[in-house]
């Protein structure tokens, strides 16, 4: 799943003979901690958020039957009569639950939010990618009891019903292992990625049955039963949170793209999509975040950037039709527990697509990442660790060599990805933002535009350089580019500071306590505004200041 997860500790909760709960229909501004369960399986409880708390926990209440649930589970459980207890567990997009039955086995469901996906189109995908992946490679996915894409089945929502997957999850495990494990650990992972990228497609987009829900003229047939469709990912359907209120739903290139030029259209047409219909007021949005008209005109231009670059060959060669996991990260991973090299279960398929390698070229899972400097600047080489704990310089090298394996193990096993990882990332940039500018900023899609017009002749890049902004535009881009910086500097801040991500989310258990150090943060950068603003500073006022903060003022 892309995009961001956040996981609950596993609660257990017991299920009497006849239980049927009742959802609650709404969610309160202010709840009483005291009177949230958190099993509660209709409602979302494992944190809140800094921006937009009320709307962010709405859109992920889920309306279903949860005794009909139940029901279809001991259904597919053979030798079961009844659930006995269940555990929830909650991402970002899905709701889990894993349920006990009075056989002794485990069963897991999952159900999508709406703002996982397009409906339908999800589920289908998910499913169809997980059995098209478990029939073509020889990873451990786990198998697949019961599912349904069309949530007026007696449930009343979508689902799928699989066995629970042996094994530890590798976050849990990693902290214990050697670091020879990791390395070992990291070199399966890397082989399962090379299975994955070696099946071949005829395009790009998602993966579906080939009798999915979608019009005829957008599948592309190709193998026993399954098609390419429309891409399922949240961005080009505006299902993240708010996101149909701003665009609307006027995106009409989703895919399915058969080559590269049609993937990069639809790629401006999603940006084209994503700019709010309604003309805005001038001081509803900071200098550096643009127009509608700046927006339009940055498309456009993105767009003939974009078809000088793929007419560049190793931009091309680097374009093969490719399918990797969308999450491929250690809370998505499961490993025997006595070898912990050996990976026993890779789950969450959501959003898995069909892209060009490029897509993938930088991505590093978590379990690779190359280890922050600092951890062996601050090291403390006088405090010995504790016994059977690695010293801090060691967790480093650990780490490093995880990195290197990985990047050895694409470049070396996995010829998609070692002609897309050969790229200079600024060639990549212009693909990466074009079609979320609103989101991100005139000031930052215009950044890449520029760096990548810089370095044109440098990267080996044919003809004229394509954007060639004047003196005057570039005066005024650094001074919006400087704005957008300081932006990004505050919230990256404020990130460290209260322990959030950059949507504000915080676990439940520490949302008080991050409330009231945001509050106190807020009214101290308003006060330094107010201060600025009262010495003469042009560059900062009060109103300015309320429109730089990330989250919301209370």
């Amino acid at each position: 799943m892309s995009g961001k997860s956040t996981s609950l500790a596993r609660k257990s909760h017991e299920i009497p003979a006849s239980d049927p709960l009742e959802p609650a229909y709404s969610i309160a501004r202010e709840p009483n901690p005291s009177l949230i369960d958190p099993l509660d399986p209709y409602i979302y409880t494992t944190g809140r958020w800094l921006k937009q708390d009320v709307l962010e926990r709405e859109s992920r209440y889920i309306r279903f039957d949860f005794a009909a649930l139940c029901q279809k589970v001991v259904k597919v459980c053979r030798g079961a009569d009844r659930v006995i207890r269940y555990e929830k567990k909650e991402g970002g997009f899905n709701r889990s639950f894993i349920f006990i039955m009075d056989s002794g086995e485990q069963i897991v469901a999952r159900l999508p939010t709406c703002i996982a996906g397009p409906p339908r189109l999800t589920t289908n995908s998910e499913v169809a990618t997980m059995t098209y992946i478990k029939s073509h490679t020889t990873l451990p996915l786990p198998r697949i009891l019961d599912w349904s894409d069309d949530k007026s089945n007696p449930i009343g929502a979508e689902y799928i019903i699989m066995e629970v997957v042996a094994g530890v999850n590798l976050h849990e495990r990693w902290p214990t292992m050697t670091g020879r494990q990791h390395m070992l650990c990291v070199k399966s992972l890397s082989m399962m990625i090379r299975e994955m990228a070696a099946i071949a497609f005829p395009g790009y987009g998602s993966l579906y049955f080939s009798d999915a829900p979608i019009d005829p003229n957008l599948k592309l047939e190709f193998n026993d039963g399954f098609c390419l469709g429309p891409h399922c990912g949240a961005t080009y359907w505006n299902c993240n949170v708010d996101e149909a209120r701003i665009y609307g739903e006027s995106n009409h290139d989703r895919g399915p793209w058969p080559d590269l030029p049609s993937y990069c259209s639809g790629l401006i047409e999603t940006g084209f999509a994503r700019i709010p219909k309604a003309k805005l007021q001038a001081d509803e949005r900071l200098s550096y975040q643009g127009s509608i008209e700046d927006h339009i005109r940055l498309l456009n231009t993105s767009r003939e950037v974009i078809k000088r670059l793929i007419s560049h060959s190793p931009i091309r060669n680097a374009a093969s039709s490719t399918l990797l996991h969308a999450d491929l990260n250690k809370r998505n991973i499961y490993v025997s527990d006595d070898d912990p090299t050996i990976i026993t279960g890779l789950i969450d398929w959501q959003s898995t697509s069909v892209e060009p390698a490029f897509v993938y070229a930088n991505e590093t899972p978590d379990f690779a990442e190359h280890p922050d400097i600092t951890l062996l600047a601050h090291c403390d080489r006088e405090m010995p660790a504790a016994e059977g704990e690695p010293r801090k310089d060691q967790k480093y090298k650990d780490a490093l060599i995880c990195n290197q394996t990985f990047d050895v193990c694409m470049k070396g096993f996995v010829p998609k990805l070692r002609a897309a990882r050969a790229l200079d990332d600024t060639i990549l940039r212009p693909f990466r933002y074009c079609h979320t500018s609103w989101r991100d900023s005139a000031a930052a899609v215009r950044q890449e535009l520029i760096e990548v017009s810089k370095r044109w002749t440098e990267l080996g890049l044919a003809g004229a350089v394509p954007y060639l902004p004047t003196e005057e535009e570039m005066a005024e881009h650094k001074k919006q580019y400087e704005e957008f910086e300081n932006v990004q500097k505050l919230k990256s801040w404020l990130i460290r500071a209260l322990n959030t991500n950059s949507d504000g989310w915080v676990p439940a258990d520490a949302w008080e306590w991050s409330k009231m150090g945001h509050r106190d943060a807020f009214e101290k950068w308003m006060q330094a505004a107010r201060d600025a603003e009262a010495a003469g500073d042009d560059e900062m006022t009060e109103e300015k200041a309320r429109r730089m903060w990330p989250f919301d003022e209370s």
